[in-house]
């Protein structure tokens, strides 16, 4: 896609618009949640987020998309530093 706009907020508002486009079509379900669940951070703060966010993720976990998330964590054989 290719478009030129004059600088300055309509150039950001179309940039925006193209972006969103793009990320509707290609971003995993769950980074899709995480970015989804910042708005209401942003408007209704934190504590409104994390329980859209916690019921977005036990939707997610039971599709084959989450199963198969978990498994090839699962499967990478990790070793948390605590860190």
């Amino acid at each position: 896609m290719r478009e030129l706009a004059a600088y300055g907020p309509a150039a950001i508002e179309r940039a925006t618009q193209i972006a969103r486009v793009i990320t509707e079509k290609s971003v995993p379900p769950g980074v899709r949640a995480v970015l989804d669940s910042a708005h209401p951070a942003q408007e209704q703060g934190e504590r409104a987020a994390i329980e859209r966010l916690r019921r977005t993720i036990a939707r997610l976990a039971a599709t084959a998309h989450g199963a198969e998330g978990i498994r090839s964590f699962v499967e990478r054989d990790a070793a948390f530093t605590g860190r």
